[in-house]
């Protein structure tokens, strides 16, 4: 495997940052992966998971989203997630004009949040989500679901969750995900 490269496309806005890993043997296909609020692109999970897909020939983007790229920490502010949806749409133009196959869009957690709330209203835009640790509620609020875009998610989803998951336990996301119509 190659090491990865730093991207930045910066002719759309907003512009599209990150690492990009590319395969020695491509397999035509590309996963965009993107951080949760408390992260940045480099963190280790998504390095990890990053180079196991590009070892797959898989091309892969891990980008910064939007308001990452405007400060360096805290989480996003209230009423910026549809400008992280347009970095996400961004990062899938990108990669469209340059990859012929698939392309498959995922993140952890708030990234996860935000890949699928742009595929339920754009439901052709990517081939498939990989969400880790998707945010079913803020922590010790069960009471505040974030699922009420999810049944117009139409694209083929992979939901990875662990057993200790402060935003939502398996049980939680096993009912979310029957009720959804998934």
């Amino acid at each position: 495997m190659q090491p990865a490269i730093r991207f930045f496309y910066h002719s759309l806005d907003p512009a599209v940052r990150g690492w990009l890993h590319t395969p020695r043997v491509p397999n035509g296909d590309a996963l965009i992966l993107t951080h949760g609020e408390g992260s940045d692109c480099t963190a280790p999970l998504l390095i990890a998971i990053s180079e196991t897909f590009a070892g797959h020939g898989y091309v892969v983007l891990r980008c910064a989203l939007p308001f990452r790229q405007e400060r360096r920490t805290g989480p996003p502010f209230p009423g910026n997630a549809e400008r992280d949806r347009a970095g996400l749409r961004n990062a899938v133009a990108v990669l469209r004009k340059n990859v012929g196959g698939r392309i498959f869009l995922g993140g952890h957690s708030y990234g996860g949040r935000q890949s699928t709330m742009l595929c339920a209203a754009a439901p052709e835009l990517v081939s498939g989500l990989l969400l880790l640790s998707y945010p079913l509620h803020p922590p010790r609020k069960p009471e505040q679901l974030r699922i009420q875009h999810l049944p117009n998610v139409r694209t083929p989803s992979l939901f990875v969750h662990g057993t200790r998951d402060p935003f939502g336990s398996v049980e939680e996301m096993t009912k979310a995900l029957q009720l959804e119509h998934f």
